[in-house]
Protein backbone atom coordinates (compact mmCIF):
# COMPACT_ATOMS: atom_id res chain seq x y z
CA UNK A 1 0.00 0.00 0.00
CA UNK A 2 1.11 3.82 -0.49
CA UNK A 3 2.27 5.55 2.59
CA UNK A 4 0.46 8.64 3.47
CA UNK A 5 0.27 11.68 1.45
CA UNK A 6 2.95 13.74 1.57
CA UNK A 7 2.10 17.77 0.93
CA UNK A 8 5.64 19.70 -0.22
CA UNK A 9 5.76 23.22 0.22
CA UNK A 10 9.38 23.63 -1.28
CA UNK A 11 10.81 21.67 -3.69
CA UNK A 12 13.98 21.81 -5.48
CA UNK A 13 13.53 20.53 -9.14
CA UNK A 14 16.81 20.08 -10.78
CA UNK A 15 17.48 20.59 -14.48
CA UNK A 16 14.12 22.22 -14.60
CA UNK A 17 14.67 24.31 -17.80
CA UNK A 18 15.38 20.75 -19.24
CA UNK A 19 12.64 19.19 -21.49
CA UNK A 20 10.90 17.18 -19.21
CA UNK A 21 12.02 18.67 -16.14
CA UNK A 22 10.63 21.98 -17.29
CA UNK A 23 7.27 20.18 -18.60
CA UNK A 24 6.99 18.82 -14.66
CA UNK A 25 7.75 22.76 -13.29
CA UNK A 26 5.14 24.11 -15.69
CA UNK A 27 2.37 21.03 -14.27
CA UNK A 28 3.26 21.59 -10.81
CA UNK A 29 2.36 25.67 -11.25
CA UNK A 30 -0.61 24.78 -12.89
CA UNK A 31 -2.08 22.33 -10.63
CA UNK A 32 -0.34 23.03 -7.07
CA UNK A 33 0.36 26.48 -6.76
CA UNK A 34 0.69 26.00 -3.04
CA UNK A 35 3.90 24.69 -3.59
CA UNK A 36 6.79 26.58 -4.30
CA UNK A 37 9.56 25.11 -6.99
CA UNK A 38 13.18 25.93 -7.00
CA UNK A 39 14.61 25.15 -10.66
CA UNK A 40 18.32 24.05 -9.96
CA UNK A 41 19.83 24.09 -13.75
CA UNK A 42 23.41 24.47 -14.76
CA UNK A 43 22.18 25.74 -17.98
CA UNK A 44 23.64 23.04 -20.39
CA UNK A 45 22.81 23.61 -24.35
CA UNK A 46 19.73 21.49 -23.29
CA UNK A 47 18.71 24.00 -20.57
CA UNK A 48 16.91 26.81 -21.81
CA UNK A 49 15.51 28.95 -18.91
CA UNK A 50 13.01 30.17 -22.36
CA UNK A 51 11.25 26.52 -20.93
CA UNK A 52 10.10 28.11 -17.85
CA UNK A 53 9.22 31.88 -19.13
CA UNK A 54 6.10 33.01 -17.83
CA UNK A 55 5.74 31.17 -14.91
CA UNK A 56 5.03 33.06 -11.28
CA UNK A 57 7.74 34.75 -10.03
CA UNK A 58 5.72 34.50 -6.74
CA UNK A 59 6.18 30.03 -7.35
CA UNK A 60 8.65 29.97 -9.48
CA UNK A 61 12.29 30.43 -8.32
CA UNK A 62 15.43 29.82 -10.98
CA UNK A 63 19.05 29.15 -9.41
CA UNK A 64 22.04 28.83 -12.24
CA UNK A 65 24.48 25.98 -10.85
CA UNK A 66 25.85 22.55 -10.80
CA UNK A 67 24.13 19.80 -8.54
CA UNK A 68 28.02 18.82 -8.18
CA UNK A 69 28.91 21.80 -6.17
CA UNK A 70 28.30 20.75 -2.46
CA UNK A 71 29.15 24.22 -1.35
CA UNK A 72 25.95 25.38 -3.58
CA UNK A 73 24.11 22.58 -2.33
CA UNK A 74 24.79 23.56 1.10
CA UNK A 75 23.11 26.96 0.12
CA UNK A 76 20.39 26.18 -1.34
CA UNK A 77 18.70 22.84 0.24
CA UNK A 78 18.08 23.53 3.70
CA UNK A 79 14.32 25.12 3.85
CA UNK A 80 13.38 22.14 1.18
CA UNK A 81 11.11 19.79 2.27
CA UNK A 82 11.75 17.80 -1.01
CA UNK A 83 14.25 17.12 -4.40
CA UNK A 84 12.54 15.67 -7.69
CA UNK A 85 16.24 15.17 -9.57
CA UNK A 86 15.90 15.28 -13.39
CA UNK A 87 19.18 16.78 -14.64
CA UNK A 88 20.99 14.52 -16.26
CA UNK A 89 23.09 14.64 -19.43
CA UNK A 90 20.22 12.04 -21.22
CA UNK A 91 21.51 11.74 -24.99
CA UNK A 92 23.30 8.53 -26.13
CA UNK A 93 25.18 9.47 -28.92
CA UNK A 94 26.66 12.44 -26.95
CA UNK A 95 27.80 9.63 -24.70
CA UNK A 96 29.22 7.37 -27.09
CA UNK A 97 31.39 10.44 -28.25
CA UNK A 98 32.20 11.67 -24.67
CA UNK A 99 31.50 9.51 -21.58
CA UNK A 100 32.59 11.73 -19.02
CA UNK A 101 30.29 14.58 -18.24
CA UNK A 102 27.62 12.01 -18.59
CA UNK A 103 29.28 10.36 -15.16
CA UNK A 104 29.87 13.30 -13.47
CA UNK A 105 26.74 14.80 -13.81
CA UNK A 106 24.87 11.38 -13.35
CA UNK A 107 26.86 9.80 -11.04
CA UNK A 108 28.32 12.28 -9.06
CA UNK A 109 25.67 14.87 -9.34
CA UNK A 110 23.16 12.50 -7.98
CA UNK A 111 25.90 11.12 -5.20
CA UNK A 112 25.99 15.03 -4.18
CA UNK A 113 22.26 15.45 -3.99
CA UNK A 114 22.06 12.58 -1.70
CA UNK A 115 24.82 13.57 0.48
CA UNK A 116 22.49 17.20 0.95
CA UNK A 117 19.73 15.04 1.85
CA UNK A 118 21.15 12.97 3.98
CA UNK A 119 22.38 16.45 6.02
CA UNK A 120 19.55 18.05 5.63
CA UNK A 121 16.77 15.47 5.61
CA UNK A 122 15.04 16.21 2.74
CA UNK A 123 13.50 13.66 0.96
CA UNK A 124 14.24 12.50 -2.65
CA UNK A 125 12.66 11.40 -6.18
CA UNK A 126 14.91 10.08 -8.79
CA UNK A 127 14.32 10.21 -12.44
CA UNK A 128 15.55 7.44 -14.31
CA UNK A 129 15.28 5.82 -17.59
CA UNK A 130 13.48 2.36 -18.82
CA UNK A 131 17.30 2.22 -20.70
CA UNK A 132 19.35 1.07 -17.40
CA UNK A 133 17.33 -2.13 -17.97
CA UNK A 134 19.00 -2.72 -21.63
CA UNK A 135 17.00 -3.73 -24.06
CA UNK A 136 14.29 -6.49 -25.19
CA UNK A 137 13.94 -8.83 -28.44
CA UNK A 138 11.39 -7.35 -30.83
CA UNK A 139 9.86 -10.41 -30.75
CA UNK A 140 9.19 -10.99 -26.99
CA UNK A 141 6.21 -10.62 -25.04
CA UNK A 142 7.25 -9.49 -22.28
CA UNK A 143 7.88 -6.12 -20.75
CA UNK A 144 10.73 -4.45 -18.26
CA UNK A 145 9.54 -4.56 -14.25
CA UNK A 146 10.69 -2.65 -11.54
CA UNK A 147 12.79 -5.92 -10.15
CA UNK A 148 14.26 -7.16 -13.74
CA UNK A 149 18.07 -7.11 -13.39
CA UNK A 150 20.27 -3.85 -14.56
CA UNK A 151 21.59 -4.52 -18.03
CA UNK A 152 22.67 -0.92 -19.88
CA UNK A 153 23.73 -0.93 -22.79
CA UNK A 154 25.39 2.54 -23.38
CA UNK A 155 27.96 5.27 -21.23
CA UNK A 156 24.37 7.23 -20.69
CA UNK A 157 22.56 4.26 -19.40
CA UNK A 158 25.13 2.73 -17.54
CA UNK A 159 25.32 6.10 -15.78
CA UNK A 160 21.71 6.22 -14.93
CA UNK A 161 22.27 2.63 -13.76
CA UNK A 162 24.39 3.65 -11.47
CA UNK A 163 22.91 6.51 -10.15
CA UNK A 164 19.70 4.59 -9.26
CA UNK A 165 21.96 2.22 -7.33
CA UNK A 166 23.45 5.02 -5.51
CA UNK A 167 19.93 5.90 -4.45
CA UNK A 168 19.02 2.53 -3.21
CA UNK A 169 21.93 2.51 -1.28
CA UNK A 170 21.77 5.65 0.83
CA UNK A 171 17.78 4.93 1.22
CA UNK A 172 18.97 1.53 2.99
CA UNK A 173 22.35 2.06 4.76
CA UNK A 174 21.58 6.12 5.35
CA UNK A 175 17.74 6.13 5.74
CA UNK A 176 17.09 8.83 3.11
CA UNK A 177 13.29 9.08 2.24
CA UNK A 178 13.73 8.09 -1.55
CA UNK A 179 12.03 7.07 -4.58
CA UNK A 180 12.89 6.01 -7.84
CA UNK A 181 10.84 6.19 -11.50
CA UNK A 182 12.50 4.75 -14.46
CA UNK A 183 10.28 5.70 -17.50
CA UNK A 184 9.63 5.09 -21.27
CA UNK A 185 10.52 7.77 -23.91
CA UNK A 186 9.18 10.89 -23.44
CA UNK A 187 7.76 13.10 -25.81
CA UNK A 188 5.62 16.74 -25.82
CA UNK A 189 6.66 20.57 -26.11
CA UNK A 190 10.12 21.61 -24.68
CA UNK A 191 12.19 18.98 -26.28
CA UNK A 192 15.88 19.45 -27.87
CA UNK A 193 15.77 19.40 -31.51
CA UNK A 194 18.87 16.32 -30.91
CA UNK A 195 15.89 14.13 -29.93
CA UNK A 196 14.26 11.58 -32.59
CA UNK A 197 10.47 13.08 -32.44
CA UNK A 198 11.68 16.75 -32.70
CA UNK A 199 14.63 16.34 -34.97
CA UNK A 200 12.49 14.61 -37.59
CA UNK A 201 9.90 17.83 -37.56
CA UNK A 202 12.39 19.97 -38.09
CA UNK A 203 13.82 18.64 -40.62
CA UNK A 204 10.56 18.69 -42.17
CA UNK A 205 9.84 21.69 -41.50
CA UNK A 206 13.07 23.21 -42.39
CA UNK A 207 13.05 21.52 -46.14
CA UNK A 208 15.30 18.81 -45.03
CA UNK A 209 14.90 14.83 -45.50
CA UNK A 210 14.51 13.32 -42.04
CA UNK A 211 17.35 10.55 -41.10
CA UNK A 212 16.71 6.92 -39.74
CA UNK A 213 19.30 5.07 -37.77
CA UNK A 214 19.67 1.29 -38.98
CA UNK A 215 16.33 -0.55 -40.29
CA UNK A 216 14.03 0.93 -38.19
CA UNK A 217 12.56 -1.65 -36.44
CA UNK A 218 13.85 -0.51 -33.33
CA UNK A 219 10.81 0.37 -30.62
CA UNK A 220 10.43 2.63 -28.62
CA UNK A 221 7.35 2.73 -25.53
CA UNK A 222 6.09 6.31 -26.11
CA UNK A 223 4.57 8.58 -23.45
CA UNK A 224 3.49 12.00 -23.40
CA UNK A 225 5.78 14.48 -20.50
CA UNK A 226 2.30 15.67 -18.86
CA UNK A 227 1.29 11.85 -18.00
CA UNK A 228 5.21 11.67 -17.18
CA UNK A 229 4.89 14.54 -14.47
CA UNK A 230 1.54 13.60 -13.14
CA UNK A 231 3.17 10.06 -12.53
CA UNK A 232 6.34 11.55 -10.57
CA UNK A 233 3.64 13.58 -8.40
CA UNK A 234 2.17 10.56 -7.63
CA UNK A 235 5.42 8.89 -6.71
CA UNK A 236 6.40 11.97 -5.22
CA UNK A 237 3.44 12.45 -2.70
CA UNK A 238 2.23 8.79 -1.94
CA UNK A 239 4.95 6.64 -3.25
CA UNK A 240 6.51 3.99 -0.84
CA UNK A 241 10.05 4.82 0.61
CA UNK A 242 12.75 3.04 -0.94
CA UNK A 243 10.54 1.70 -3.92
CA UNK A 244 10.95 1.66 -8.01
CA UNK A 245 7.96 2.33 -10.02
CA UNK A 246 7.90 1.97 -13.67
CA UNK A 247 6.40 4.77 -15.57
CA UNK A 248 4.73 3.71 -19.20
CA UNK A 249 1.61 4.15 -21.42
CA UNK A 250 1.50 1.43 -23.68
CA UNK A 251 2.79 3.53 -26.22
CA UNK A 252 5.27 0.90 -28.33
CA UNK A 253 6.06 1.61 -31.80
CA UNK A 254 9.23 1.11 -33.95
CA UNK A 255 11.10 3.93 -34.97
CA UNK A 256 10.17 3.73 -38.72
CA UNK A 257 6.46 3.41 -37.98
CA UNK A 258 7.22 7.09 -36.17
CA UNK A 259 8.85 8.76 -38.85
CA UNK A 260 6.36 7.62 -41.38
CA UNK A 261 3.28 8.79 -39.51
CA UNK A 262 5.25 12.39 -38.65
CA UNK A 263 5.45 12.50 -42.68
CA UNK A 264 2.00 11.67 -42.97
CA UNK A 265 0.79 14.02 -40.22
CA UNK A 266 3.12 16.61 -42.17
CA UNK A 267 1.75 16.14 -45.96
CA UNK A 268 4.74 14.52 -46.96
CA UNK A 269 5.21 10.49 -48.48
CA UNK A 270 6.04 7.82 -45.95
CA UNK A 271 9.12 7.20 -47.70
CA UNK A 272 10.58 10.79 -47.73
CA UNK A 273 13.51 9.96 -45.50
CA UNK A 274 17.19 8.52 -45.62
CA UNK A 275 18.83 5.66 -44.02
CA UNK A 276 21.62 6.19 -41.86
CA UNK A 277 23.75 3.94 -40.46
CA UNK A 278 23.22 2.55 -36.86
CA UNK A 279 24.45 3.98 -33.56
CA UNK A 280 26.65 1.21 -31.81
CA UNK A 281 24.83 -0.52 -29.58
CA UNK A 282 21.75 0.46 -30.52
CA UNK A 283 19.14 -0.87 -27.95
CA UNK A 284 16.55 -3.05 -30.09
CA UNK A 285 13.16 -2.73 -27.72
CA UNK A 286 11.99 -0.99 -24.95
CA UNK A 287 8.66 -1.67 -23.02
CA UNK A 288 7.46 -0.82 -19.71
CA UNK A 289 4.99 -2.61 -17.27
CA UNK A 290 3.63 0.14 -15.27
CA UNK A 291 1.28 -1.92 -13.48
CA UNK A 292 2.85 -1.52 -9.86
CA UNK A 293 2.50 2.45 -10.49
CA UNK A 294 -1.04 1.84 -11.51
CA UNK A 295 -2.26 -0.53 -9.05
CA UNK A 296 -0.95 1.12 -6.02
CA UNK A 297 -0.95 4.73 -7.00
CA UNK A 298 -4.05 4.40 -8.96
CA UNK A 299 -2.31 6.72 -11.55
CA UNK A 300 -3.40 6.37 -15.46
CA UNK A 301 -2.08 7.83 -18.69
CA UNK A 302 -4.73 10.41 -20.61
CA UNK A 303 -2.41 11.01 -23.73
CA UNK A 304 -3.95 7.11 -24.63
CA UNK A 305 -3.98 8.32 -28.54
CA UNK A 306 -0.29 8.82 -29.56
CA UNK A 307 -1.44 10.02 -33.31
CA UNK A 308 -3.47 12.75 -31.57
CA UNK A 309 -0.40 13.28 -28.91
CA UNK A 310 1.95 13.86 -31.94
CA UNK A 311 -0.37 16.19 -34.33
CA UNK A 312 -0.24 18.50 -31.06
CA UNK A 313 3.65 18.07 -30.44
CA UNK A 314 3.89 18.78 -34.58
CA UNK A 315 1.48 22.31 -34.28
CA UNK A 316 4.12 22.97 -30.79
CA UNK A 317 6.88 23.42 -32.60
CA UNK A 318 5.12 25.03 -36.15
CA UNK A 319 4.41 27.86 -33.73
CA UNK A 320 7.43 27.76 -31.67
CA UNK A 321 10.40 27.78 -34.48
CA UNK A 322 11.86 30.92 -32.97
CA UNK A 323 12.14 28.34 -29.84
CA UNK A 324 14.33 25.73 -31.46
CA UNK A 325 15.76 27.66 -34.76
CA UNK A 326 18.84 28.82 -32.84
CA UNK A 327 20.17 25.50 -31.99
CA UNK A 328 18.82 23.26 -35.11
CA UNK A 329 22.22 24.68 -37.22
CA UNK A 330 24.41 23.23 -34.37
CA UNK A 331 22.57 20.32 -33.65
CA UNK A 332 22.79 19.27 -37.40
CA UNK A 333 26.63 19.74 -38.20
CA UNK A 334 27.28 17.81 -34.89
CA UNK A 335 24.92 14.68 -36.49
CA UNK A 336 26.78 15.32 -39.61
CA UNK A 337 30.39 15.19 -38.41
CA UNK A 338 29.05 11.62 -37.13
CA UNK A 339 27.75 10.44 -40.31
CA UNK A 340 24.18 10.61 -39.56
Amino acid sequence: MAEDAFEPRDIIVTGGCGFIGSNFVRWVAANHPETHVTVLDKLTYAGNPENIAGLPESQVELVVGDICDADLLDRVVPGHDAIVHYAAESHNDNSIADPEPFVRTNVVGTYRLLEACRRYDVRYHHVSTDEVYGDLALEEPRRFEPDDPYRPSSPYSSTKASSDLLVRAWHRTYGVRATISNCSNNYGPYQHVEKFIPRQITNVLCGARPKLYGTGENVRDWIHTEDHSRAVWDILTRGRMGETYLIGANGERSNVDVLREILRQMGRPEDDFDWVRDRPGHDRRYAIDPTKLEEELGWRPLHTDFSEGLAQTIAWYREHEDWWRPAKEATEAKYAAQGQ
